[in-house]
């Protein structure tokens, strides 16, 4: 993450903690090791892969020096964001996340607000800097503040709004929804670009997709759905950001089924994957049917030997989507797992309500279809919503 915030990094420091020390998260012989390091390295900025408090900023701060930036795993995450925020969606949920996270830290050194709201979102760091002129001046930054993240909460309520009419429009057209979702770099850009011949931004770089992107994709059974890439997981996820990207998250929520891009090759997969699932169950995604693609197999020794935990993994399939390798598979793979709550309906549709026979056609499997003299039969299986409304024009 941090050079993906373009971060040269030049030393490291771990330490195991029963628990954190209430004043400096770490104890004071690892405080004064971190001061030492930062010395010989002349290092400029301390990343922590924790969300410090805001007490344990103060106190760390006064230890590092006022030359020596710190920042904690939620900051870092939030600047990466914003460096990769170019909606004008994307920028009003980085913003919000950065006021919310702010806001209890506003005792920090820190720079005067009201010229900074209304504008694009900064980096997470930025608005650090000189003191401020003391309590008064901290009041007034708490109320900008304040009125900054009720601003950008009713904005972003209209842009919940308007995706929820999207949603229900797909829903009245029967197009059923497949979200991809997966650790951050995993490849789920790549893999929507090779199912749909799509141009969606591929960099290899963390969080390089923040906004929703829904492309259509033919099945092989020629039915039409739609794959809805959307912000990468990571662990350890900042509850700011949950909050924030609410309206982008619902597209996961409410898809049909999950399409879970895992890449096999690296080497914290197990625990990349199990951040996902709990991700999921944090967003309320849990449970809904979803098939694993198991990514970058061609950068195995041997593809045809995968990790062992992959078949603890729900739908597994081995693919590749940088080189196209095992997609019709997959594809069959979606069309069997969305067929599986079909329910079989057998009726004889007049001849003047074609629009039926369209409509079995394009969202459901047909077995078998007959033209008599009274009209079309057909014996079909299809989803439980378009039996309830073929149910509806019986006479």
């Amino acid at each position: 993450m941090a050079r993906t915030a373009g971060v040269e990094v030049v030393g490291r420091v771990t330490h195991r903690l029963e628990r954190p020390n209430p004043a400096t998260f770490v104890g004071s012989g690892k405080v004064e090791e971190l001061v030492d390091q930062v010395a010989a390295t002349a290092a400029d900025v301390v990343i922590f892969d924790e969300e410090l408090s805001p007490r344990h900023q103060r106190e760390l701060e006064k230890a590092l020096g006022e030359n020596v930036k710190l920042l904690d795993r939620t900051a870092l995450i939030l600047d990466i964001f914003a460096q990769h925020a170019h909606t004008r969606e994307g920028t009003l949920q980085v913003e919000l996340a950065q006021y919310e996270y702010r806001l209890p830290r506003l005792t920090r050194a820190w720079t005067h607000l009201a010229r900074q709201t209304g504008g694009r979102a900064g980096g997470a760091t930025g608005g650090v800097g000189v003191r401020g002129p003391g309590e008064t001046q901290l009041e007034t930054d708490r109320r900008v503040v304040s009125r900054r993240i009720a601003q950008l909460k009713r904005e972003l309520e209209k842009v919940r709004a308007h995706r929820g009419r999207h949603r229900a429009q797909r829903r009245r057209e029967g197009i059923p929804v497949i979200s991809i979702v997966g650790y951050t770099n995993a490849g789920k850009s790549t893999l929507l670009n090779a199912l749909a011949s799509a141009d969606v931004l591929v960099q290899d770089k963390l969080f390089a997709t923040l906004d929703p992107t829904t492309r259509r994709v033919e099945l092989p059974g020629g039915r039409t759905v739609l794959f809805t890439d959307t912000v990468g997981f990571i662990q350890k996820l900042p509850t700011h950001l949950v909050a924030a990207f609410r309206a982008t998250l619902e597209e996961t929520t409410e898809a049909n089924m999950l399409l879970h891009v895992l890449d096999v090759t690296h080497p914290q997969a197990v625990r990349q994957a199990q951040a996902v699932l709990e991700t999921l169950e944090d967003i309320g995604a849990a449970g809904k049917p979803m098939i694993t693609a198991l990514n970058k197999v061609d950068r195995l020794a041997d593809p045809g030997e995968l990790p062992q935990f992959a078949d603890a993994l729900p739908n597994s399939i081995p693919i590749s989507a940088m080189r196209g390798y095992n997609l019709d598979r997959l594809l069959a793979a979606v069309e069997e797992l969305l067929e599986s709550d079909f329910v079989p309906v057998e009726m004889l549709i007049p001849f003047e309500r074609s629009d039926l026979v369209r409509l079995i056609h394009e969202r459901g499997s047909v077995e078998r279809e007959k033209h008599t003299a009274r009209g079309t039969r057909i014996v079909a299986r299809v989803p439980p919503y378009v039996a309830d409304f073929l149910d509806t024009t019986r006479e």
